[in-house]
C-alpha cells in the first residue's frame, strides 16, 4: 500500500474506526537507516494507535536496526513484508521473492527479536511462480514460525514474479481461500489473517469462524467509509461512527494544520477521493478535489468546497 496508507490516510481511517488495526506503507529498512528526516516518515499521532509498521528488507542486521528505531517511535507491532511482487522490490531482494528463502526470513525474524520487544508478524502470499502447492506454503510457514512468529497475514493468491506487474498480480492469479483454510488445519497453533479479494467488513466477518483475522486493503482505499461498521461488527462496540460529512469536517481541520507545515494539498486530498463512493454527485466531488488541488492557489478550503458541491445534489444529506 505504498502511497496509500500514509499518516494522512491513517488519520482519516481513525476518524471512521477507533478499533481497526492500521498499517503503514511498506518502508524499507535502508530507507529508515539512511533517511535524514526520520520524523517525516515515521512519526504519527497518538490517536492512530494501534498501528503497525510494515518493513521491507532481507538483511537481518539492517532490519533489526530499523525495527528498534521504529519501536522508539511508538509503533505497536512490526510486520515483515514477504508478499510484495514488484520488480523494484525484487531487485532489492526482498518482498515475495523471499518465500523461496524461508531460512533467511527465519534469520531476519530471530535477529529482530533479539533487540526489539515488539510483536513480529509476517505478510505473505500462498506461493510464488511455479511454487504453487500446499507443501511449499507449509514448508515456508513451518520454517519461519520456528523463529517464534505466531501470526501470518496470508494474501490468498500466488505472486507471479515474472511477467505481471503488482496490479496484475492482484487481479490475474485466482484467489484460493481453501489453501489458507488447509494451512490453518496444518498449523492450528498459529494465528492466520486472511487477505485478498475481501470487499467489505460484513463479507470478511464470515471467515472468523475459521481464522483469527481479516485484512482489508484496496477495498478501504477505494471506499474508506467501509470502516464505519468495523467497531460494531468485530469489537462489539456501541460507538456511533461519524457520518461521511462529519468525517470530512474533522479532516479539514487536520488538513489545514498539515498544509501549514508544508504537506502538499494533493497528498492530503488523496485519502478523501473514495469517501462518498456510491453517493449521487460523488464524481463531481472527486473532480472538484482532483482538479482544484492542481491550482497553485488552492488550500484545504477546497475540501469544504467539494463537500458543499456534493451537498447541493444531496439536499437530505445529514
Amino acid at each position: 500500500m505504498v502511497d496509500v496508507t500514509d499518516q494522512h490516510a491513517r488519520h482519516l481511517y481513525r476518524l471512521i474506526s477507533r478499533k481497526a488495526l492500521l498499517y503503514t506503507e511498506m518502508v524499507t529498512a535502508h530507507t529508515i537507516l539512511h533517511h535524514r528526516q526520520l520524523e517525516t516518515i515515521l512519526s504519527f499521532e497518538e490517536t492512530q494507535h494501534p498501528v503497525v509498521i510494515q518493513l521491507g528488507g532481507s538483511e537481518p542486521e539492517a532490519l533489526t536496526q530499523a525495527a528498534t528505531i521504529a519501536e522508539s517511535f511508538g509503533y505497536d507491532e512490526i510486520n515483515l513484508n514477504i508478499g510484495c511482487p514488484s520488480p523494484r522490490v525484487q531487485k532489492g531482494a526482498f518482498g515475495a521473492c523471499l518465500m523461496a528463502k524461508p531460512q533467511l526470513v527465519r534469520e531476519c525474524v530471530a535477529a529482530i527479536q533479539e533487540r526489539c520487544s515488539l510483536p513480529i508478524t509476517i505478510k505473505t502470499c500462498i506461493g510464488i511462480d511455479q511454487h504453487n502447492s500446499d507443501a511449499f506454503l507449509d514448508d515456508f510457514i513451518g520454517i519461519v514460525s520456528e523463529a517464534g512468529v505466531d501470526t501470518f497475514i496470508i494474501h490468498a493468491r500466488i505472486a507471479l514474479l515474472k511477467g505481471l506487474n503488482p496490479k496484475q498480480n492482484r487481479q490475474i492469479p485466482p484467489l484460493n481461500y481453501d489453501r489458507v483454510f488447509r494451512l490453518k488445519k496444518n498449523f492450528p497453533q498459529l494465528n492466520l489473517v486472511l487477505n485478498g479479494g475481501l470487499e467489505s467488513p460484513e463479507q470478511a466477518l464470515m471467515y472468523l469462524d475459521t481464522l483469527q483475522g481479516v485484512m482489508l486493503g484496496r477495498a478501504v482505499m477505494n471506499q474508506p467509509y467501509l470502516l464505519h461498521t468495523v467497531d460494531h461488527l468485530f469489537y462489539n462496540q456501541p460507538f456511533a461512527p461519524l457520518t461521511e460529512k462529519e468525517v470530512v469536517m474533522h479532516y479539514v481541520n487536520y488538513a489545514k494544520e498539515a498544509f501549514s507545515k508544508g504537506t502538499r494539498l494533493q497528498t492530503l486530498i488523496r485519502p478523501l477521493l473514495g469517501l462518498f463512493h456510491g453517493v449521487q454527485g460523488a464524481r463531481g466531488y472527486r473532480r472538484c478535489l482532483s482538479e482544484g488541488a492542481c491550482q497553485k492557489t488552492a488550500t484545504p478550503d477546497l475540501i469544504t468546497q467539494a463537500l458543499y458541491q456534493l451537498e447541493a445534489q444531496q439536499p437530505t444529506m445529514p
